[in-house]
This record gives structure tokens, sequence and C-alpha cells, in this order.
């Protein structure tokens, strides 16, 4: 699943904790053809790290790596809401093989 960043976090902190992480989603975002290694992650303006209100907190030259979203495997994810429906891991092999769930 490909989400905003800071998801994986969530979902890896949710499992660790035994707390269900569910994620909500149209389904006109669902795209079943693409594996998460197909994906391009965007990268966003590396000023979005190294300033803050316009003011420039780290130091010149610095290497920043600001992707706009990551990747969060399934088995992190509990359940996925939508307007069809909830659907549970044991629901997730339907996403493949039936994509107009």
């Amino acid at each position: 699943m490909v989400n905003k960043i800071g998801t994986l976090t969530v979902a890896v902190l949710a499992k660790e904790h035994d707390v269900p992480c569910y994620v909500a989603a149209p389904k006109s975002t669902f795209d079943l053809k693409r594996k998460a290694a197909d994906v391009v992650i965007e990268e966003r303006n590396p000023v979005e790290v190294t300033h803050f209100g316009g003011r420039q907190i780290a130091a010149s030259g610095v290497s920043v790596l600001n992707p706009a979203f990551d990747v969060t495997p399934l088995k992190y994810v509990s359940a996925i809401i939508c307007e069809s429906g909830v659907y549970y891991k044991k629901d997730f092999a339907k996403f493949k093989a039936n994509s107009s769930l």
C-alpha cells in the first residue's frame, strides 16, 4: 500500500503494540496491477526539511531525502475500509482476483 509519508511508521507501531491498523481509501485509488517495487516515490522539495518559517535550519549543502509517500506492506494492515465495505486480511486476496470489490 502506498500512502502519505508516515503510514508505514504508524502501521508498524500499531502491530508492535497489538493495535489494529485500518486504512480508509476510496476504491478509485486502488491500483492492483502494479507492485510496490514499480511505484516511483515522489520526492518533495528539500527546502521543506532544511528550512522552517522561511529560515534555514540545516547546514548548507546537506543531503536531503524528502519522500512524499511510503510503501506499507499489507502485513501491517488489519483492514481496508472503502465505499463497498470493510475488507480484512482474509479478504485481501480477493482484491487481486477481483478488482470490482
